[in-house]
């Protein structure tokens, strides 16, 4: 009994194996790398939902081949047969580029995103992605198009000069000669059914690689890459239904601000440091170097001893910071549609009050639809790079240049409004990933690890920077009225956790940032807050250090001087089904979406969460804890309109 004629078998197989060998090298070749100490059964278990798409994937092609045999069902089983194998080699070796760069797997909410706005990734995927990982990929596809028919024609060919006989059509359907042209026969009731159990076999396999295999901190790369796309889509759909029943809060959408006796009319200055963690500056770290400036300044200001941002990714942390709301935990930039914030921002309720407010980045301005999310933040004037003059300042990365760019354009815009209270952002870019030299204020060994060196010697640059900004306000004669808050909007992380970058860091790399306030009139000496704060806090601080009242609204976060230390707070990540954490005083849980072990640190004994201490809870506290996440995640959800829904 044979489902297919041998012409038919070379070309299946001329395809599938070859794209099943690339598929698992991949897999092995990253397992190799990632985990070096692997056992055999550790290595079998994390190949386990590899093989089994493999297998499936197999079965499921010979099966809808024998039955597909001729005419229009044939001709569109080959269509199909060579887009899914393209397709199944692009999302591996993406995925595989992915984890490497990151440390963290490749989702649906991502490609999703990305494909709906490819310009956005082009930067981040030329910057890390090898010229070698772009050969291999070119062959692969290549050979994906034509190379089955063409091996085909060679095997066969070999084997008639031999003296065998041919068959009568090659498997994509164009006549052989007519010496060997002899009518396909159709199956019979028993290949059918063979074939049938085989295609429903392969179905099997495939959604039983949809589930991981727990094996510790190596359990996210278990998964096969199209079957983590399509479980992390299915996951995300129960997010976004339990979302639709969940209680939309929108505590600031009519909210405005009243004066009251304590009010003055002052100027306000956000500095935000790009990607910069709490261990990484020398206020926080005294022997660290990178930034002896802001040590200085801190000495005269209020510090937040833990201080933390909301979700790792910049687009969601300035929507904390400007709305006093939790962002979005959704993978997609709901924030920057028009019309996004469901909130009157700082920048808003005080233009209500005379001040005039600017926003200027270093970083390009279409990145994640910047200009519109600023727009909804209320802000008058917005300037990003391209509207500034680059010559003599440096890329600082794939986003935009060096930091000082923003200094003549900001002085302009100042000394024309300066006779108003005014609001400024200025959004750093410097030490962003993937972190290029500048050499303007000179380089220094902080690390022997390319990466991490380089890294903080822009955090270092940003020093400079900041103090830049506040002569900038002293020459203008702005600096006594001013309030200056400089703040991370996330952390970065170097492999502590198994993970780069900031977006799916969830650790206290990630989350943990700096804090200062800095106000001429107040501090002197300088003031220690224990903390814990976030980014939820700053616009009630700005607002009671202004002197105004919060009418028809109230924050959700508390103000800098009245933090209490047992509060809980609420983090996420991006893409948003990699991990969320609650922290409530010193303790904090994480929690992975199941597709690896929950954790549980004592941050108080083990600040850099070394020891999960997760067994020492039964599974009824377990619950408790994931189910208080995922009701701030389906809330939090709720508070925005969604992409598809109202």
């Amino acid at each position: 009994m044979s489902f297919l004629d041998r012409r038919d078998w070379v070309y299946l197989l001329s395809l599938l194996i070859p794209l099943v060998a690339y598929d698992l090298a991949l897999k092995v070749v990253g397992l190799a790398s990632e985990y070096p100490g692997s056992g055999l059964w550790d290595t079998l278990r994390l190949l386990r939902s590899k093989l089994l798409f493999d297998a499936g994937y197999v079965l499921v092609w010979i099966g809808l081949f024998a039955v597909a045999r001729r005419g229009l069902p044939r001709r569109l089983a080959l269509v199909l047969l060579h887009a899914s194998a393209i397709l199944v080699v692009v999302i591996a070796t993406v995925a595989y580029q992915y984890f490497c760069s990151t440390g963290t797997v490749l989702d649906y909410g991502v490609v999703a995103y990305y494909l709906a706005k490819p310009g956005e990734a082009q930067g981040a995927v030329s910057s890390d992605a090898p010229m070698g990982a772009w050969l291999i990929l070119s062959v692969a596809l290549l050979y994906a198009l034509p190379g089955p028919l063409l091996l085909t024609r060679a095997l066969l060919s070999i084997r008639a000069s031999g003296g065998s006989t041919g068959h009568p059509t090659d498997a994509g359907g164009e006549e052989a000669p007519q010496a060997s042209r002899t009518p396909r026969r159709a199956l019979t009731r028993q290949e059918f059914l063979a074939a049938g159990v085989g295609t429903a076999v392969g179905a099997f396999l495939l959604k039983e690689s949809l589930s991981p295999v727990e094996a510790g901190a190596k359990a996210p790369f278990s998964r096969a890459p199209v079957s983590n796309l399509v479980a992390t889509e299915l996951e995300q759909a129960k997010l976004e239904e339990a979302a639709k029943n969940a209680h939309a809060r929108h505590p600031l959408a009519n909210a405005r601000l009243k004066p009251t006796p304590r009010t003055r009319r002052r100027h306000v200055a956000l500095i935000h440091l790009e990607s910069t963690r709490e261990r990484s500056v020398t206020p926080y770290v005294g022997d660290i170097g990178t930034m002896p400036y802001l040590a200085a300044l801190a000495k005269n200001s209020l510090l937040i001893e833990r201080a933390y941002t909301t979700i790792t990714h910049t687009s969601q942390a300035i929507t904390s910071v400007n709305s006093g709301l939790y962002p979005s935990p959704v993978t997609d930039i709901v924030e920057a549609e028009p019309g996004g914030i469901p909130a009157r921002c700082l920048a808003e309720l005080l233009s209500g009050q005379g001040y005039k407010s600017a926003w200027f980045q270093s970083a390009e301005q279409t990145f994640e639809n910047r200009t519109q999310l600023v727009e909804n933040f209320g802000y008058q004037h917005f300037q990003a790079y391209e509207s500034m003059n680059p010559r003599g300042y440096q890329k600082a990365n794939y986003l935009g240049y060096e930091d000082d760019i923003m200094l003549t354009s900001s002085r302009a815009w100042l000394e024309e409004n300066a006779t108003s209270p005014t609001l400024v952002t200025y959004l750093g870019v410097t030490p962003h990933d993937n972190y290029l030299p500048i050499y303007r204020y000179g380089r220094k060994k902080f690390s022997s690890r390319v990466m991490l060196d380089r890294y903080l010697n822009n955090v270092y640059y940003d020093d400079f920077w900041v103090k830049n900004i506040i002569e900038q306000y002293k020459r203008l004669g702005l600096y006594e009225d001013t309030i200056f808050i400089v703040y991370g909007d996330h952390g970065e992380a170097f492999g502590e956790h198994g993970v780069y970058h900031h977006d799916g860091v969830i650790w206290e790399e990630g989350l943990r940032i700096p804090l200062i306030v800095h106000d001429p009139q107040r501090f002197d000496g300088g003031e220690r807050i224990p903390g814990p704060a976030h980014h939820l806090d700053l616009a009630p601080t700005i607002v009671e250090m202004l002197g105004y009242e919060v009418v028809d609204g109230e924050y959700p976060g508390r103000t800098l001087f009245s933090l209490p230390e047992d509060r809980t707070l609420f983090f996420g990540c991006r893409p948003a089904l990699l991990s969320v954490a609650r922290i409530k005083g010193q303790q904090k849980y994480i929690y992975h979406f199941g597709n690896r072990p929950e954790e549980y640190y004592d941050l108080k004994k083990d600040p850099l969460e070394k020891h999960n201490v997760i067994s020492k809870f039964g599974s009824r506290k377990l619950v408790q804890f994931r189910s208080e996440l995922l009701a701030w995640h389906a809330e939090a959800t709720a508070a925005y309109a969604q992409p598809g829904r109202s």
